[in-house]
């Protein structure tokens, strides 16, 4: 058997790192200090060779505290959705969750301050990482990117919808699921016109939106296209949306909300135009986020366990094979409140 070190020496020296890459020591100092003059795409793969050899570089990165025993990074992609928006309050339900579960194994966590929106930016990101891995809050419009992205990196996991051909692994809540409780809820009440609020760009809420047809197949309802409606995951687009459909004199009697933040602008349009909620119209919402129960009325809505999806997208990194390891999804629950009825 070959002796460990061959391969991977104990003392690596900017000569070894130069003779693997196939470049001259200078290169190999200056891609290590970031420097301009050497293209990207070479110090991706100085950068990936220094790791793989525990050679010290960048010493301004930081590498976690003192007595940590790994170090897991989170990084948000844009564009679109769900996914821009970092003061989304469920943004910060499931980094506490995942900040409390990395805590449990002694890991730090780091929270970049990188957007990206390609694959050379997810790449670019992964190879000056010094992380363990790294957690994606959302693939965004990134899904083909990320399967790129899987072919030759096993260092990171996304928090997002499980999509058709797939080859990286993802975590997330059983968003179909969710959107069929919601909008069953509102049909067992008697609520015929439902709303769906919220934007299917976004894959997560697409699948609500799957959920929600699947509820009206079951309850024998017709979905009326009219009333599948855009808004964005803010207060303000919600707010909107609804009251264009009050000035179009469109009927429904409840709201199915791809979010709490879309709930509560919806409510708050509803109360504008003299409607009452739950009298009029039933509104559901989907988070559960902290203030959905202080909300006026207070909110039903389907909760996430974020708590646990911190648990599996920390293990993911730390215990399994990265991409390739299986995606996972949790269920979700109907919190019943006030703002539907019953």
């Amino acid at each position: 058997m070959a002796d460990d070190s061959e391969s991977k020496p104990r003392n690596v020296r900017l000569e070894d790192l130069a003779s693997r890459a196939g470049v001259s020591i200078s290169t190999v100092s200056r891609a290590l200090n970031d420097s301009p003059a050497v293209n990207r795409r070479t110090k991706q793969a100085i950068w990936k060779l220094a790791r793989e050899l525990d050679y010290p570089f960048r010493r301004y990165m930081p590498t976690g505290p003192i007595g940590a025993d790994a170090t897991i990074a989170v990084v948000v992609p844009m564009p679109q959705a769900r996914d821009a928006h970092i003061h989304d309050p469920f943004f910060f339900e499931l980094l506490s969750g995942i900040g409390d579960a990395a805590r449990e194994r002694g890991c730090d966590l780091l929270i970049s301050h990188t957007t990206p929106t390609s694959y050379d930016d997810l790449a670019y990101a992964m190879s000056t990482s010094r992380a363990n891995g790294v957690i994606f809050i959302g693939q965004s419009s990134l899904h083909r990117e990320f399967n790129r992205l899987a072919e030759n990196e096993e260092r990171f996991v996304v928090w997002g919808a499980e999509l058709p051909e797939q080859d990286y692994c993802s975590v997330g809540s059983d968003n179909i699921q969710g959107g069929r409780r919601a909008t069953s809820h509102l049909a067992r009440l008697g609520r015929k016109r439902i709303v769906f609020l919220g934007d299917t760009i976004a894959p997560e809420a697409m699948q609500r939106y799957r959920g929600y047809l699947e509820a009206f197949e079951r309850h024998g309802l017709d979905p009326d296209p009219a009333l599948a409606v855009p808004a964005h995951f803010e207060v303000e687009s919600a707010e909107s949306a609804v009251q264009g459909l009050m000035e179009a004199g469109l009927e429904f009697d409840g709201i199915v909300a791809a979010s709490d933040l879309i709930a509560l602008g919806a409510v708050r349009a509803l109360h504008k135009f003299g409607k009452t909620v739950p009298g009029d119209v039933s509104v559901v919402g989907y988070d559960n986020v902290p203030f959905s129960q202080y909300a006026t009325p207070a909110l039903t809505t389907v909760s996430q366990d974020v708590d646990k999806a911190g648990r599996i997208l920390v293990s993911k990194i730390l215990d399994s094979a990265g991409p390739t390891s299986r995606s996972e999804r949790t269920a979700t629950d109907l919190i019943v409140r006030q703002s539907c009825g019953a």
